[in-house]
């Protein structure tokens, strides 16, 4: 599992390894939380699905590699047994390469995951959404065309939108912050997203708002009411940006509530849209990786129902 991932921050001034295990919820987890697998890394798919349960989380998002590592088939029976709704599905994406076969070949691997996304979203529990995550891709090896690049993540999708359609898979432009346009997504902005996704029906093309990516924008409610009058919030998205980073900035999300993310303003503004689905936690820190899954997943619930549940409705 070698492509989601991060720093975490310390719980409150606390030590995340030592004391999050001792941590027990006074009251049942929000019942729209889900734990985004990517949260507890570590964790096999079968254990993540047990414990994820076993705390009261009524729902979880997936990644793609500990899926295939057991098969689609055993995955889906393995999250049906499980009564969990299914929230999304990561990743697919990578579409900045020019014409030619490896371009080819990530196109194939979309058409796949949008297999996986709706296979796993008819498996698990009722209100699971067929979600598939997708994340543009960084420049091309000696590109600077910027422009270029986002021109063709919107034909990729333009490639892929029947195959989606026909699945009944939604896909979710995920804008990243600024600081990953180069490696990771050239989409930098929900405008940027939304502007992608408005060739296309809101049912199969929409966006992923993710508190870590978004919060800075200076337009970010501005971009979060139009998603909502589009019909395109695909997936909320939670976690927490606190400085400094991590060298390896890929692994600097933290607990929601640990950092200077204002959950009030930007969750009240997802709500204000309607959006009615699960709120995903997803985190990639190293030192939260490295705890006991079940603790994190004790930590999360606490940390979502404090920063995150007093603002929904």
């Amino acid at each position: 599992m070698t492509s989601y991932a991060t720093d975490p921050s310390t719980r409150s001034g606390t030590d995340p390894s030592t004391d999050a295990g001792s941590l027990s919820l006074s009251t049942r987890p929000d019942p729209r939380l889900s734990i985004n697998q990517a949260t507890i890394k570590h964790a096999d798919l079968a254990t993540a699905l047990r414990i994820t349960a076993d705390a009261g989380v009524q729902a979880i998002g997936l990644w793609r590699e500990p899926v295939n590592e057991v098969g689609l088939d055993v995955a889906a029976r393995m999250l049906a047994d499980s009564g969990l709704r299914f929230t999304t599905h990561c990743r697919g994406g990578f579409f900045t390469l020019p014409d030619g076969a490896e371009r080819i070949a990530a196109l194939d691997d979309n058409r796949r995951a949008i297999e996986e996304a709706a296979t796993l979203a008819a498996a698990a529990a009722e209100g699971s959404t067929a979600v598939l995550v997708l994340v543009a891709g960084g420049l091309p090896v000696g590109s600077r065309d910027l422009i270029g690049a986002r021109e063709r993540v919107r034909d990729a999708i333009g490639d892929l939108a029947a195959d989606a359609k026909a699945a009944g898979v939604t896909l979710a432009i995920e804008p990243l912050h600024p600081m990953y346009a180069s490696d990771r997504a050239v989409v930098s902005t929900l405008g940027q997203a939304l502007d992608i996704a408005a060739d296309f029906d809101a049912e199969v093309v929409g966006a992923a708002v993710d508190t870590f990516h978004v919060w800075w924008d200076p337009q970010v409610l501005d971009q979060i009411a139009r998603a909502g009058r589009e019909g395109r919030i695909a997936t909320y998205q939670v976690c927490d940006w606190k400085t400094p980073l991590a060298a390896d900035v890929l692994l600097s999300r933290h607990y929601p509530g640990d950092g200077v993310i204002d959950f009030g303003s930007l969750t009240r503004a997802v709500i204000d849209t309607g959006y009615d689905r699960d709120i995903e936690v997803e985190i990639f820190h190293a030192d939260i990786w490295a705890d006991a899954p079940e603790s994190v997943v004790r930590c999360t619930a606490e940390s979502f129902s404090t920063a995150v549940s007093p603002h929904l409705r």
